[in-house]
């Protein structure tokens, strides 16, 4: 599988999500959009229902949400392509990854930095992707840790086919260790939105995780 990049937006209000999308509109055609309750993770942001993409995209909504069933039903008829909740939320997530997928579409968990892959194999097991998370919960800027990569290959050993996404600090610096590294998705946050040219800076990234490594 070769490796993609999906801007990341993430927005408190639907005006910084319209100015959010604008930046991106032209670059990409995968995005991740972040969806916060406030409590799960500290800040709060749009509401699922406010979520929107152009025709054609494919949407990836990650949920820092504490009680998954409560938002499924809302993010379900957003039509996205993939929904990722957190494994350390303290529900059962078994039943809402089978309601995701039974409506056709696919089903992601994320995982903390403390969250070892063998813990949670039966989630890994039922998922379409798996993302590793190495931010902030709620806010852009987080820092890489490559130690963390380490996980890629424990949730392969789970699950070899299933798509394996990083969302955290991705940089020039890292982009092409993480693709190298057996990352899938490399969702891009602060790099992208804090640029100057946010399209200069999609360009470099996706050549990068595309060069060929010098031996």
């Amino acid at each position: 599988m070769t490796a993609v990049i999906a801007p990341t937006v993430l927005a408190e209000t639907t005006d910084q999500f319209k100015l959010s999308m604008e930046k991106i509109h032209q670059l990409a055609d995968r995005v991740h959009i972040d969806i916060s309750d406030g409590e799960f993770a500290p800040t709060f942001t749009i509401n699922a229902n406010e979520a929107w993409w152009p025709e054609g995209w494919h949407a990836d909504i990650h949920a820092m949400v504490a009680r998954p069933s409560e938002y499924v039903d809302q993010l379900i008829a957003l039509r996205c392509d993939l929904i990722i909740f957190h494994a350390e939320v303290t529900e059962d997530l078994l039943p809402t990854m089978q309601k995701i997928k039974a409506a056709g579409m696919k089903a992601g968990i994320a995982l903390q930095k403390p969250t070892v892959p063998s813990t949670i194999g039966p989630l890994i097991e039922a998922a379409d992707h798996v993302m590793i998370f190495s931010g902030n919960l709620g806010h852009y800027g987080g820092v890489a840790s490559l130690m963390q990569l380490e996980k890629a290959r424990l949730i392969r050993a789970i699950k070899p086919e299933v798509e394996i996404g990083w969302d955290g600090g991705v940089t020039l610096e890292n982009a092409f260790s993480l693709a190298q590294g057996g990352i899938d998705v490399l969702n891009v946050g602060g790099t992208i939105a804090k640029s100057a040219d946010p399209a200069s800076t999609y360009k470099a990234l996706v050549a990068e995780i595309n060069k060929h490594g010098v031996i």
